[in-house]
């Protein structure tokens, strides 16, 4: 496990890593969640092996430290994530990221152009607010306070025991305002950025979602939108052969 210090309080962000070739594939984390969990079964598979490659948890996230003071913004959370590639000494590297990370991604894409050579796109929170069925509109429709101390438990015993497994490891403040800063959205918003991005950018819709709001324009704008057949919205898990496929680039 490695480490860097990412505010003025001495928290840390960390990640494990396994070495190889570069341009390294950082891997990135949902809502409530933890990258080796998501993703480490996909970078093990042989058509992707011999690449470094490392799973960085967000700040309030699986290893990561869950300072009070941090605001948890997207930006915020990208501004992190920098800290984590500067300090392993990454650059142009592969962002695969799923769902809130994948916003994440995109406003690490625009902030540090230097950081980021390729986007692969799971499910990707695009615009602000949410739609009304992502879990993360329902833990923000909730105040901070009322959540950590009543709703969080709840919330655990409702997304079902997958979800439930790295979101008890999340610090409830921490999850909180990462679900009010995905409902905030960025400046420029997600879509926006991603659209004016120059980077190769493919985005992986799970068929059992329905049909990605925006997709024309999206692939208007060099979008390489993939409709995953047989998966929701956790792709990596549900079709790991379609997956694995479009991080290699042969999907």
């Amino acid at each position: 496990m490695k480490q860097a210090v990412f505010d003025g309080e001495g928290s840390r962000i960390r990640w494990t890593e396994v070495p190889g070739e570069e341009p390294a594939r950082v891997y990135l984390h949902g809502l409530g969640s933890m990258s080796a969990v998501y993703h480490a079964h996909i970078a093990a598979r042989a058509e992707l092996a011999g690449r470094r490659s490392l799973f960085v948890d967000l700040p309030g996230h699986g290893l990561s430290d869950r300072p009070g003071t941090f605001g948890y913004t997207l930006e915020e959370h990208a501004d992190a994530a920098a800290v984590a590639l500067d300090q392993a000494g990454v650059t142009l590297a592969e962002l695969i990221a799923h769902s809130m990370g994948g916003s994440v991604a995109i406003v690490l894409a625009h902030r540090r152009p230097d950081l980021v050579s390729r986007l692969v796109l799971t499910e990707a929170n695009l615009d602000a607010p949410p739609r009304p069925t992502a879990g993360s509109s329902g833990i923000a429709s909730y105040d901070e306070d009322d959540f950590v101390a009543e709703q969080h438990a709840r919330v655990l015993e409702a997304v079902g025991p997958l979800w439930a497994a790295t979101m008890r490891l999340a610090d409830p403040r921490a999850l909180h305002r990462s679900a009010v800063g995905l409902r905030q959205g960025s400046n420029p918003v997600m879509r926006t950025i991603l659209e004016q991005l120059s980077v190769e950018r493919v985005y992986l819709q799970g068929e059992r979602s329905g049909e990605l709001a925006g997709r024309k324009s999206l692939e208007a704008a060099g979008v390489r939108v993939v409709t995953v057949p047989g998966a929701g919205h956790n792709v990596m898990f549900d079709n790991p052969d379609a997956f694995a496929a479009a991080v290699a680039g042969t999907h």
